[in-house]
């Protein structure tokens, strides 16, 4: 077991799977010779939460029923929400990247191919709608397709494909199941325990938390605009006023000031050509 003494680098050394799983705390390679309470310190954790994390990543049989009452249930809620996160914008694109190039490299033009690119693009449509809907977050994640995209690839691909980029697409396809189990046991053991001590309201808020209703979008420079900012991004660069975007999201003027603020400090641009830019750049809006 993991303890505050423990130091990350040893740690990350022995057990790469876990470097994603920091990333969702802040936390990057780089770390010398510091201790995980160190890190904490440093990023302003709590450590009981993040060892609970890491422990029940390491090991299958770890029940945390004692460090359940150490933390509370928005950590757990932020914790999962960047994990969506992570999902939706490293690991899925990461084995459509090698798959595409697989494709790309050993004949794009054939059926058998095509059937594969297909059978992903199902999965991954499959596991958007699951990241989007509210109601099923205490439900495993649908791998099932995951699953048989590697089968089909190590026992009914043509030998005349490109072998070494045949590998690259199983490796990260095993790298996401083995992701995805230990996220459904930490929902089991973790966030299901943690939500059975809530009301039916606190319960509403953690979900809420988890899902898109208060998600962030990631820009280029590393900052987050709320989906509420990136509302008001939009409205200001079709050219309306203030007041005008007070009136149609039903908001006080003050509560557009702040909004605004927020996301010159965020973004660092203050005009509206400016930000029209920002918003093509990150694809909020198209030409």
């Amino acid at each position: 077991m993991l303890n505050k003494h423990s130091v990350v680098a040893d740690v990350l050394a022995e057990h790469n799977e876990l470097i994603p799983v920091l990333n969702r705390f802040g936390i990057r390679l780089g770390v010398g010779d510091k201790s995980v309470g160190d890190l904490c310190r440093e990023h302003r954790l709590n450590p009981d939460f993040i060892l609970t994390v890491l422990n029940v990543y390491l090991d299958e049989t770890y029940i945390p029923d004692a460090s359940l009452s150490l933390f509370d249930a928005e950590s757990i809620a932020s914790y999962f929400r960047h994990t969506v996160d992570n999902y939706i914008h490293e690991l899925v694109p990461n084995i459509e990247k090698h798959l595409n190039a697989f494709i790309a490299l050993s004949g794009s033009e054939s059926k058998e191919l095509g059937m594969l690119q297909t059978l992903f693009l199902k999965f991954k449509q499959k596991m958007t709608d699951y990241l989007s809907d509210i109601d099923n977050y205490d439900d495993d994640f649908p791998d099932d397709l995951l699953h048989d995209l590697k089968n089909i690839l190590i026992k009914h691909i043509s030998q005349d494909y490109n072998q070494n980029l045949s590998y690259a697409v199983i490796f990260s396809i095993h790298s996401f199941e083995k992701d995805l189990a230990v996220h459904n046991r930490l929902r089991d053991k973790v966030l299901l325990p943690k939500l059975n001590e809530l009301n039916s309201s606190g319960i509403r808020q953690l979900q809420n938390a988890i899902t898109d209703e208060n998600a962030v979008r990631q820009n280029g420079n590393g900052h987050r605009l709320t989906s509420r900012e990136t509302e008001i991004l939009l409205l200001i660069v079709q050219g309306l006023l203030n007041k005008e975007i007070a009136e149609k999201l039903n908001i006080s003027h003050n509560t557009v000031l702040t909004h605004r603020k927020n996301i010159i400090a965020k973004t660092g641009i203050k005009t509206v050509s400016g930000l029209t830019f920002y918003c093509l750049r990150n694809g909020l809006i198209s030409m």
